[in-house]
């Protein structure tokens, strides 16, 4: 069987946000049964709350020691890249280096784009551009910078991250664009929403602009953001994962939830994750459809008796 690396997800919170102390409790608990990352979503204004993922990581970092601190995904055109680059840059100072930078463009809710005047059609633009400035600020000193959006001269911004050059960044998305992005500026693909078998189409487009460009892809990360629920029968999972998803995302899952989740018995969620990983996927971002009453112990069973499926 392949070997995969899993993270787990907090998603958003369609049925109120957790207390401090059961986030804390989350991400001590994803450390001690040995997920590879901690994953948390990130948007300004959405149909269920959500609190912002770097101050939230920077929380994780100091009750956490070993597992990776991972936005999934930052909406970076919100935003100034050298405050991203300042914010992430310090967090992976504090963290000893264990920051992956994921970042995405968003999109599906322009509310959030008239919030942070920023034109929604610029978005894609602007993710671009504001990645090689995170590239510039975390890897040198008196870099400049001539864009369409930014420009700077003569400036060093320290201290620089652990990681050198600097953390991996990770995009997410599905369309032409995004692929493109990742194989051009990336160090690594999360993908969402997609069933196995268009990852991996979507893989191979990625490779042939890669190859286009003639860029090594040896150290790409494929990554997927999986939604999962256990349970005695599938049904059970199905009407779980239907009732968290619809809230969550303001509209009906009915027709399309078992195209996009893995739900059943362990044995049930270990057969759609081999699928995933023969489609390319190496690190798995667990995404559990449930609140905080049963993802503790959603979390241990995955870690129990899905998880060393996978570990060679």
């Amino acid at each position: 069987m392949a070997t995969l690396k899993f993270g787990i997800s907090l998603g958003l919170y369609p049925f109120g946000v957790p207390e401090p102390d059961f986030l804390f409790r989350f991400a001590e608990r994803a450390e001690e049964l040995g997920f590879d990352s901690i994953s948390l979503g990130d948007h300004i204004v959405m149909h269920s709350p959500l609190l912002e993922p770097l101050t939230v990581l920077s929380a994780f970092a100091a009750r956490t020691k070993r597992i990776a601190l991972t936005t999934g995904v930052l909406l970076l055109p919100l935003r100034n890249p050298a405050v991203v680059a300042k914010m992430v840059s310090s967090l992976d100072y504090l963290s000893g280096g264990r920051v992956i930078c994921g970042v995405g463009v968003g999109g599906e809710n322009p509310k959030e784009f008239e919030l942070c005047g920023i034109p929604l059609q610029e978005r894609g633009r602007r993710t671009d551009e504001a990645i090689v400035i995170l590239r510039k600020l975390w890897a040198g000193s008196h870099v400049s910078h001539s864009g369409h959006f930014w420009q700077f001269e003569d400036a060093s911004m320290d201290p620089k991250p652990v990681q050198r050059p600097g953390p991996p960044i990770w995009v997410g998305g599905r369309s032409d664009a995004a692929l493109r992005r990742a194989a051009l500026l990336c160090d690594g693909w999360v993908a969402y929403l997609v069933a196995p078998e268009r990852y991996a189409a979507s893989l191979e487009k990625i490779r042939g602009f890669a190859a286009a460009a003639g860029r090594d892809l040896s150290a790409f990360t494929p990554a997927h953001h999986q939604f999962i629920y256990v349970a005695p029968n599938r049904e059970l999972a199905r009407d779980k994962a239907i009732a968290y998803l619809s809230k969550n995302y303001n509209q009906p899952f009915e027709g399309i939830v078992e195209r996009y989740c893995a739900l059943g018995s362990p044995a049930d969620c270990v057969r759609w994750l081999e699928r995933c990983a023969e489609s390319g996927v190496q690190h798995v971002i667990l995404r559990s459809t449930c609140g905080p009453e049963d993802l503790l112990e959603q979390m241990a069973i995955y870690a129990n008796e899905i998880l060393p499926c996978f570990r060679g």
